[in-house]
């Protein structure tokens, strides 16, 4: 795991910074305290910092091809390294290394721009080729790497793993996007392929950019989709024998490493899960380590305590205080622009405390996503036999109009918390799923923001991220959501969570639900395979039956949550109204500051929980404090 950087001159005529390209690769030290690398010529500059996984005396970046006219800086792991290496060897091509860095500069060779299509793994790169003046930018099928770029005044293309790198470059605008703003307040983060300012894009996920000097920035182009094509008529016991075969093997090539290797346990199935497989293969106990609370309402430590026992691992448990609010500026600086899901700052504590330990860890990122984990897939499919049975011209003004009159009752039991339901009956699917979704719905959003600021949206709506996905997605109701998920929340949260916070610790996190091979199968399996009935991760917790504890696979799920509300009646009360009743929130133009003051005083009065907005308003605020000022 790695953070690159590059310079490139479009139009090929300049000669770059060397002092400037040092300085946006140091950036990114923490993402590779191992070594550092830079390699300049004429119109380009590659950066690279390395934290060594594999291949750890001969691996240095950037690396090039034997005559060195092909250059490659790269983040990430090919887990099929060795079966493409000795493809390309027999093809002809020589190598001088044992890394996964070498199989791509020889695949660009004997492949092209194809060459993402035979990589299995996570990675983020760019390969400059001398001889065809091109610079190619990469981005893995699920986007677990990241990678910003942005085309300069000047005719140069800059690009880096993380924000701040970008950020050193005196010629980058730093205008902050209006849609972007209005896609944070809804969803918690800024969807690809924008970021919070104007001029600066993210490399989507399963696209590839190819830039040629002298001719222009193109648009990337996507090489790979979730297909969610029915792989034939399996028999329940044939499905869970075949996923448990699949996922091992999964499993079995991430656990390479010439580096010390562990993995999360959380006490939920999907960590619980990857731990029973890793101890299967492993012939050494397994080091897993996990973080517990004081709160029994947020500990799940007897639970990986539980999985630990069983399979004899090398177990590690530390307690996060409660009151482990003084990351909130530093996650500022980890994020680069405004992030709100709050289980961030446990996320930070896990990866602190994995480091100690090892270089590498396994998670179970991803199979919330389509194995339909999440409470909102369950009420979403209740609502679609609503919708199927109620043409949208009567849902819309009688559940409309039952949406507005419901109160909003917070405090009151599950069953009888009617108005979000009527709510979403109201909007067809993919804008109720939207709304499912969101940390403000679009009616706070409107009374959130100024009225000058709502102009500058030109009728923009964040709910157009998701019409943009399902467009060309499923239309089986549960497929489409899944499909939604694994575009949207796994990319632009999950994914952005887990590797800032794991590259400020300097540790590499592999996920092993998130092989493109099984998301293929499984995307092709029956939708009642995933979602039962009520029963959620069907087949998943069918198939790890005989490997984990009924009161791993079947209890409630519990998430990663801190104790946000407390907080914010209690130690950081005043915290609150000083950052989101101050100067720079009203100077910045986009606020109605009334309502501010509203939601902040009906929160710490106990009338209403905006625990969620007020964290998602706190984090904005962190982010003109400590980025937007101070890079301008």
């Amino acid at each position: 795991m790695c953070g690159i950087v590059g310079i490139f001159d479009t139009y090929g005529r300049s000669e770059i910074d060397r002092e400037l390209l040092h300085q946006m690769n140091e950036t990114q030290y923490h993402r590779g305290p191992d070594a550092g690398g830079l390699h300049i010529e004429s119109g380009v500059g590659l950066g690279h910092r390395r934290l060594s996984i594999i291949d750890l005396s001969t691996g240095k970046q950037p690396m090039a091809n034997e005559d060195e006219s092909v250059w490659v800086t790269f983040n990430g792991e090919i887990y099929n390294f060795p079966e493409l290496s000795d493809e390309l060897i027999s093809a002809g091509h020589q190598f001088k290394t044992h890394s996964d860095t070498e199989v791509i500069v020889h695949a660009w060779e004997e492949w092209g721009e194809k060459c993402v299509e035979r990589f299995r793994g996570m990675f983020a790169f760019a390969i400059w080729d001398r001889n065809k003046k091109s610079l190619f930018l990469a981005r893995d099928r699920l986007g677990k790497k990241p990678l910003h770029y942005a085309l300069l005044s000047n005719g140069h293309l800059i690009f880096g793993s993380e924000l701040k790198a970008l950020y050193k470059h005196p010629l980058l605008q730093r205008d902050v996007d209006p849609t972007a703003v209005e896609e944070y307040f809804a969803f918690g983060y800024v969807a690809e392929p924008k970021t919070i300012f104007t001029g600066v894009k993210k490399l989507s996920p399963a696209h590839v950019l190819t830039i040629i000097q002298g001719k222009g920035l193109p648009e990337p182009k996507e090489y790979w989709d979730i297909p969610f094509k029915v792989v034939g008529k399996l028999s329940e016991k044939d499905a869970v024998e075949q996923l448990v075969e699949k996922f091992r093997e999964t499993v079995k090539c991430r656990m390479l490493a010439d580096v010390p290797l562990g993995a999360f346990l959380s006490g939920g199935v999907d960590s619980s899960a990857v731990v029973a497989m890793m101890a299967g293969i492993s012939e050494t106990s397994v080091n897993t380590c996990s973080i517990s609370f004081p709160d029994p309402k947020y500990n799940e430590a007897e639970f990986a305590e539980m999985v630990a026992k069983r399979y004899h691992t090398n177990h590690r448990t530390e307690m996060v205080n409660p009151d482990d609010f003084e990351l909130i500026d530093k996650l500022a600086g980890i994020y680069d622009e405004p992030y709100a899901d709050s289980s961030a700052i446990p996320t930070y504590r896990v990866c602190e405390l994995a480091r100690k330990h090892v270089t590498v860890v396994l998670s179970g990122d991803g199979a919330d996503e389509y194995f339909s984990g999440y409470r909102r897939h369950r009420c979403h499919m209740n609502e679609e036999q609503v919708r199927a049975r109620l043409p949208y011209f009567i849902r819309k003004p009688v559940f409309g109009f039952l949406g507005k009159v419901y109160p909003k009752l917070d405090w009151a039991p599950q069953f009888l918390r009617g108005k979000a339901t009527f709510q979403a009956l109201a909007r067809d699917s993919v804008a109720a799923y939207a709304y499912s979704v969101s940390i403000m719905d679009e009616n706070m959003r409107a009374n959130l923001f100024s009225k000058s600021f709502k102009q500058s949206l030109n009728g923009y709506n964040a709910v157009d991220v998701f019409r943009r996905h399902a467009a060309k997605g499923p239309s089986e109701p549960l497929s489409q959501i899944q499909y939604l998920d694994l575009k949207t929340y796994l990319v632009g949260d999950i994914h952005t969570k887990v590797d800032r916070a794991s590259m400020a610790n300097s540790l590499e996190v592999r996920a092993p639900f998130l092989d493109h091979e099984l998301i293929e199968w499984v995307s092709g399996l029956a939708p009642s395979l995933k979602l039962n009935g009520q029963k959620s991760k069907y087949i998943l917790k069918k198939a790890m039956e005989p490997y984990l504890p009924n009161d791993v696979l079947y209890r409630q799920k519990m998430g990663f949550s801190i104790p946000l509300a407390e907080w914010f009646r209690g130690p950081l009360k005043q915290k609150v109204r000083d950052s989101l009743l101050g100067e720079p929130m009203a100077d910045s133009g986009i606020f109605d500051m009334k309502y501010v003051k509203k939601l902040v005083d009906h929160h710490q009065s106990g009338l209403r929980d905006y625990s969620s907005p007020l964290w998602t308003l706190l984090m904005y605020d962190a982010f003109q404090r400590n980025i937007l000022k101070t890079t301008r």
